[in-house]
């Protein structure tokens, strides 16, 4: 990927503020999974005139245009990450809440065998992992 959210925005034609050029700068900086409420703190620390609506508007804005994943992990709480960065699955602590991304080509391998397997050519596909920490002795 070599646009940024920035580029990939202009050259959507999206008017872009002050404000929302300081939110997809927050967003480009991310290396999580933030929901609009991180978003905004991260945003408002930069421009304290930044109204929360003003964050839920443009990241609505972003998800409608193509530019961010909605991300649903099954805490209430709808995460973004920049839809064109390189494919990843993830794996939910569903204690702390804390995601983590990891790719596994035993695991890309095995979904394109079994998609042929069942007379399909696999064109995408989507991996959450839900646990817990092993205990350490």
């Amino acid at each position: 990927m070599t646009e940024t959210i920035l580029d990939r925005c202009e050259a959507k034609g999206l008017r872009l503020t002050d404000q929302r050029r300081t939110i997809a700068a927050v967003l480009e900086d991310a290396d999580d999974h933030p929901d609009v409420e991180e978003l905004y703190a991260r945003a408002s620390g930069v421009d304290p005139k930044i109204s929360l609506a003003t964050v839920y508007r443009t990241v609505k804005l972003f998800e409608e245009a193509g530019i961010l994943e909605k991300l649903e992990f099954g805490d209430g709480r709808a995460r973004y990450e920049d839809a064109e960065r390189d494919h990843h699955d993830h794996l939910i602590d569903i204690q702390s809440g804390e995601v983590i991304e990891f790719v596994d080509a035993e695991i890309e391998a095995l979904q394109e065998k079994i998609a042929a397997k069942l007379g399909y050519a696999l064109k995408g596909h989507k991996l959450e992992l839900y646990g817990v920490p092993l205990k350490k002795d």
